[in-house]
């Protein structure tokens, strides 16, 4: 059978969706880039062509995966609605939800990250990226009046921290339900913000 001849782009593409396929199924440790060439039927040689290294194989596939994240995010805030009710979408959508298999995937990233450069440095701008956007929205809101925050980029940053540090529980411990962490975050939410609880 022979295999369809694709452009750079689109090589690239395929090779960061396998790598983040066997990412999630063996972890960022275990895999390897013969993992990733056997999944798609390529050479090894194929994959180190794009990519070189090993590590910049893992730091790519994750920035594949921050840019879904981050392009996910910019349709929430992109809604044709008040700034609390995108606000509240983002940060729903921000939380963990258990054992939610993106969850395991980044927090395994960040652990990678202490010791690999190119991965903390992709790490570290989605955090960046998603900081800024909340700080933004939260800005608007402020400035027309639907809440109250006098400093929204630390609002940011302690929401941000708060949901990282819920779902490394949710994702490595038992004991919080799913509706206590939403309830929780609602409360984080209401509390930065200054408002009376609302559904």
């Amino acid at each position: 059978m022979t295999r369809v001849r694709l452009s750079v782009a689109e090589r690239r593409e395929e090779l960061l969706r396998a790598a983040m396929e066997q990412i999630e199924a063996r972890g960022v440790a275990a895999v390897r880039i013969a993992d990733v060439a056997a999944s798609l039927g390529v050479s090894n040689a194929l994959v180190l062509y794009h990519f070189c290294t090993k590590e910049k194989l893992v730091a790519e596939a994750f920035r594949y995966a921050a840019e879904d994240d981050l392009a996910h995010l910019r349709k929430l805030l992109s809604r044709r609605t008040t700034a609390l009710r995108r606000l509240r979408a983002a940060i729903r959508w921000y939380a963990p939800t258990g054992q939610a298999k993106g969850w395991r995937l980044w927090i395994e990233g960040w652990a990678v990250s202490l010791r690999d450069p190119a991965l903390r440095e992709v790490t570290r701008d989605l955090d960046t990226q998603w900081k800024a956007a909340l700080t933004e929205l939260i800005e608007a809101g402020t400035a027309a009046g639907e809440f109250h925050c006098p400093d929204p980029p630390a609002t940011a940053l302690r929401l941000t921290a708060f949901l990282d540090g819920l779902a490394v529980q949710m994702t490595t411990h038992d004991g919080i339900s799913r509706t206590r962490a939403q309830d929780w975050t609602d409360e984080a939410l209401s509390r930065e913000l200054n408002l009376d609880r609302e559904p």
